[in-house]
């Protein structure tokens, strides 16, 4: 798989000229391989922000790129075989069986007067299995859920084989197991070198999938960064006016993130404390992460990520366990709470690998 760099230099955006700005200065990069979410309350401009950042609303001001090229400059056949987009489901008049709506996906890789290859139908049917919609192939779009068909609008995405992948909303209207579906499929692509993007309702899923977060306020301001240091339970009051619990629920063979709302903030009493723009020391932590690789293909990863999280690492001890076919590596950090946080949740996301932190007492 090609891996593409996308960047967004100063985007803002207002429906009308000198209106209120949507989106207000919003600056990132997003690197190959790499997960992210786009999070913030109704109102906050998400899916505007998709739709500026793939090229399809203009940016009032600032500009996207593409391996550093401006969007503007591809032809769209040119963009759109690299990027694909899957919008909100809203549902569907077309008499196009799943198969065949599935098929378009590959439409970018033959002529209008040509038929599809051999090649394209089995891209597609990879597509139509990997999300299993094997049991829909033969209905009718028109007759499907708004469930089924946002699942068969990300097989049509992931026909095409795109460089990019962003995506609306894909777990909106979705059971549990299709929710698991479409996040367990996010983190394959990343893992395989894809940059993809999704924007959720759910910022339980950003802070236990996506490596980094994009948070939008109401006002146009935003913050990006690793995804548990922008998931926050003040950044969550702060934007959304909800008071939250971040905590862990551990398993047999990890730890997981979740958050729970606990009440609607109402009083100005209520709302989180400004910062006062002086600098405090940042509180560290001692911590060891204890993790069991099972996939030998996941080491290399471990030890991109150790790098990266280098400056906190006191020191490691890794052996093998030849018994049972594993590796174990003890890494033991100091550093704030947030940065081992992030560390743990990355190495959490790791195909075959289970972790387990513990910190010192305060």
């Amino acid at each position: 798989m090609v891996a593409v760099k996308f960047e967004v230099k100063n985007g803002c955006f207002s429906y009308e000229k000198g209106g209120r700005q949507v989106l207000s200065g919003v600056s990132f990069a997003l690197e190959p391989g790499e997960l992210t979410a786009v999070l913030g309350p109704n109102g906050a401009g998400k899916t505007t922000f998709l739709r500026c950042m793939t090229g399809l609303l203009p940016w009032r001001s600032g500009e996207s790129l593409l391996d550093g090229e401006p969007l503007r400059s591809f032809r769209p056949a040119q963009l759109w075989r690299r990027l694909a987009y899957v919008p909100q489901a809203r549902g569907a008049a077309s008499a196009l069986k799943v198969e065949e709506m599935v098929l378009l996906g590959r439409s970018s890789r033959f002529s209008a007067l040509s038929q599809p290859s051999k090649e394209d139908a089995g891209k597609a049917g990879e597509a139509i299995e990997r999300l299993h919609l094997e049991g829909l192939r033969g209905r009718p779009c028109s007759q499907l859920s708004g469930g089924e068909l946002q699942m068969v609008l990300i097989a049509r995405a992931l026909a095409a084989e795109p460089e990019m992948l962003v995506l609306d909303e894909p777990e909106s209207n979705l059971d549990f197991k299709n929710q698991l579906i479409i996040l367990e499929t996010l983190t394959e692509l990343a893992e395989k070198g894809m940059t993809c993007v999704f924007n959720t309702h759910y910022p339980a899923h950003a802070l236990q999938r996506a490596h980094r977060s994009l948070l939008l306020a109401r006002d146009g301001s935003w913050r990006f960064g690793e995804s548990a240091g922008v998931i926050t339970e003040e950044s969550i009051a702060s934007a959304f006016g909800v008071k939250a619990v971040i905590g862990e629920i551990e398993t047999p063979h990890n730890i997981y993130k979740d958050i729970l709302p606990v009440s609607v903030l109402t009083m100005e009493l209520d709302a989180p404390e400004e910062p006062t723009g002086e600098e405090t020391e940042m509180e560290t932590r001692i911590a060891i992460i204890g993790i069991i690789v099972e996939d030998r293909e996941a080491a290399e990863r471990i030890n991109e990520l150790l790098h990266e999280f280098g400056q906190y690492v006191v020191g490691r001890m890794g052996m093998p366990y030849p018994k049972k076919n594993v590796s174990i590596i003890s890494v033991i950090m100091d550093g704030p709470e947030d940065v081992i946080s992030s560390l743990s949740g990355r190495l959490g996301m790791l195909r075959g690998v289970s972790i387990k932190t513990t910190y010192s007492k305060r």
